[in-house]
């Protein structure tokens, strides 16, 4: 058993499917397929449908082969994420093969093979389709059939379970032979209805697409109600020898752990984290053959691709929970990981073999916490921490009713460094400016806040939403998460005046995205009086938001980048105010210029450790900007004798550049100051107020 015991159902919808070519009904099949994950990892596996289409040159109808190309996930591809391959030409290549050795040499024939002059690559699956002499095939990844196909005796149990209705073939990296494999044993065994790989996975075929979808989870559910069936009652992972830690403990662990390993793995790329502690982890993790089985590695290339070929298992016990001790063993483990992936490189290289690539490990295994995976930005890391998952399903049904076996080093090693796999990787776009970076911004929900996280969305970092507001809180997340993927942002409804709100906060960033690197310091407040009209309630709101707040967070950004040893970036909002005092607002120009001072202090204290503070200082930016709203815009306009509505035109002319100043144009400063591009600043202020000779810095 693979921990799934429920069978799966068919979301095939005859209604739908009816108004599909044949494409479309290929592309309706994968999407069903991809949706779920017992069927498929994310990225893993392909779909294919041999077509007849009108050839653009003849005229006449030529079969083609759509097939997933290189690269695509089956959940979420569209059709332009198919190859089409002129099957005719595909089937040439067999006349100029020459034996394993040609293997790669192959792979650039087959864009001489496109069709209609189309640009997605075909992947190196695509003999695989190619020559099994069936309209439809399916290549899946679920956890239930790998767990048979990583048995030490899979073979056996293939034919135990499937008879002849599913063969099975010995283990092959995927390419052309294993395309000629796969086309001789289905010639040999004409009513066989698909083959297990051998540590790798399932194909199933048929000549109508839906027939195949069918089939597919027919084979996926006989699998998976074997194993409930053989494994019941019987030791899981030779059985628990440790007990889970209560859910907010595991959680205050990884927020201290996390950014530790963040800071030791991240020196020359950045990276970021995903914490997981479902039941299938904590099964895993507590259990008495965690070491033994970690050590063996994956078996599935999909999986050790995303996760290296084995885990980092820390030493910790839940039962006398210790971080501090495992802290001061931290450096010892990574270095003991990174001389043993050292050792493996060395051992399984080639003459001409990629140079080794980040020798830190992906996957970090925690007795009675659960599992962090680390990657060059959240979508991989989760998906990384994904396909252990799955390793985890193998594993245990396979070391449950047969010998679990990794795939052998040099096997691994082979795919991992792959000169095909090294092209991908040199192929893809360069990382964005701030990729691996998470910004955590006060006041994100409101006009400058929600403008500076864009920005720095864009730039590839991972932003933390933070503001009181929650109705516009959860209107930006929703909105953010819509538009730039839900990996990219989460959020914190935060009273930057309550001290224990901030520490929780800064804790849950950690445990959402590893740790945190940039602080945009925002939340704001404005206020309007005569001084002897001034409550002392509207004073201390005014220092308690906008001085002691901008303090905490602060405070907490600084013990965050200690502990991370990667330097750190504070920006802090200020106002023209702040350095130009203004009639009426005495209390919000103090703790403006508070905040001001308070950026100088810290600048001089965060130097040593690489942190820098810089301030930019807005003013009149009235569009979406909720302070604005209500009684400051009204005792704004008041106090300048003009009318409320024509506050924003008086602002534009009264600066030197007559131009108004819009959130994005604090945002862009905040950006610069942010990133690298201001490497050799800090301390300093840009005024974004297009120009007011009062509040010139001196």
């Amino acid at each position: 058993m693979t921990g799934q015991t429920h069978l799966l159902e068919s979301r095939w919808d005859d209604a739908h499917a009816a108004n599909l070519d044949e494409p479309g009904k290929l592309l309706y099949r994968s999407n069903l397929l991809g949706a779920d994950k017992r069927i498929t990892n994310y990225g893993g596996g392909n779909t294919s449908a041999k077509v007849m289409e009108t050839d653009p040159l003849t005229g006449e109808k030529v079969q083609v082969l759509w097939v997933k190309g290189s690269g695509g996930d089956v959940g979420t591809i569209k059709l332009d994420g198919f190859a089409t391959l002129y099957q005719e030409k595909l089937e040439a290549l067999k006349g100029i093969y020459k034996g394993v050795e040609d293997e790669d040499r192959m792979v650039g024939f087959l864009p001489h093979c496109t069709f209609n002059l189309n640009p997605r690559a075909a992947s190196i699956d695509t003999p695989l389709h190619g020559f099994v002499p069936f309209t439809h095939v399916d290549h899946m990844h679920p956890d239930a059939i790998i767990a048979i196909a990583a048995s030490k005796n899979s073979k056996e149990l293939t034919q135990q379970i499937f008879g002849a209705d599913i063969g099975w073939l010995p283990w092959r990296r995927p390419g052309f032979q294993l395309g000629l494999d796969l086309e001789a044993f289905v010639k040999a065994n004409p009513t066989a209805k698909g083959v297990v790989l051998e540590s790798h996975g399932l194909f199933t075929w048929a000549n109508d697409a839906k027939d195949c979808y069918l089939l597919t989870l027919e084979i996926i559910n006989k699998a998976i109600e074997w194993f409930a069936k053989e494994t019941e009652g019987k030791l899981i992972f030779g059985g628990a020898v440790t007990q889970s830690l209560p859910a907010e403990e595991r959680r205050a662990i990884a927020a201290r752990l996390m950014p530790e390993i963040r800071g030791r793995i991240g020196k020359l790329e950045r990276k970021l984290g995903h914490f997981d502690d479902q039941d299938a982890v904590l099964e895993f993790v507590n259990s008495a053959n965690l070491k033994p089985l970690g050590a063996l590695g994956t078996s599935c290339p999909d999986h050790f691709l995303r996760t290296k070929i084995r885990p980092l298992i820390l030493d910790f016990n839940p039962a006398t929970p210790d971080v501090d001790q495992v802290l001061s063993s931290l450096d010892q483990a990574l270095e003991d990981y990174r001389a043993d992936y050292t050792r493996y490189y060395e051992a399984c290289k080639h003459d001409n073999s990629p140079k080794i690539r980040d020798p830190n490990p992906v996957i970090f295994l925690v007795p009675g916490v659960g599992m962090f995976s680390f990657a060059k930005d959240k979508a991989t890391a989760r998906i990384a921490g994904e396909f252990y998952v799955n390793a985890i399903n193998v594993m245990r049904g396979a070391s449950t009713v047969s010998d679990y076996q990794g795939l052998p080093e040099q096997e691994a090693f082979d795919i991992e460094y792959w000169l095909l796999e090294e092209a991908k990787l040199q192929r893809m776009p360069k990382p964005k400016s701030l990729a691996g970076r998470v910004a955590f911004v006060t006041g994100g929900a409101g006009g400058i806040g929600r403008a500076t996280a864009e920005r720095l969305v864009s730039e590839g970092a991972c932003v933390v939403l933070a503001d009181i507001d929650a109705d516009a809180l959860s209107s930006t997340l929703a909105d953010f998460s819509k538009r730039h993927g839900v990996d990219s942002v989460r959020s914190a409804k935060l009273d930057v005046t309550q001290e224990t709100a901030v520490i929780d906060s800064f804790a849950a960033a950690s445990v959402e995205f590893g740790g945190v690197d940039i602080l945009v310091s925002n939340a704001g407040i404005a206020s309007s009086a005569p001084v002897e009209d001034t409550t002392l309630a509207m004073w201390d709101k005014n220092i308690s938001i906008l001085a002691t707040g901008y303090f905490l967070v602060s405070r907490e950004a600084f013990r965050l980048f200690r502990r991370q040893k990667l330097g750190g970036n504070v920006v802090f909002v200020a106002s023209k105010n702040g350095l130009a005092s203004s009639p009426n607002a005495s209390a919000y120009c103090t703790a403006k210029a508070a905040e001001i001072h308070l950026a100088r202090c810290l600048a001089l204290e965060g130097a040593d450790a690489g942190i820098r503070v810089n301030t930019v200082n807005p003013d009149a930016v009235l569009r979406g900007s909720k302070i604005w709203n209500g009684e400051w815009r009204e005792q704004r306009a008041a106090s300048s004798k003009i009318e409320v509505d024509d506050l924003e035109e008086h602002y534009r002319k009264r600066s030197m550049l007559k131009l108004n100043v819009f959130p994005e144009d604090i945002a862009e400063a905040i950006y610069f100051l942010a990133s690298d591009l201001s490497a050799k600043s800090t301390g300093n202020i840009i005024n974004v107020d297009a120009g007011n000779a009062q509040s010139f810095t001196r």
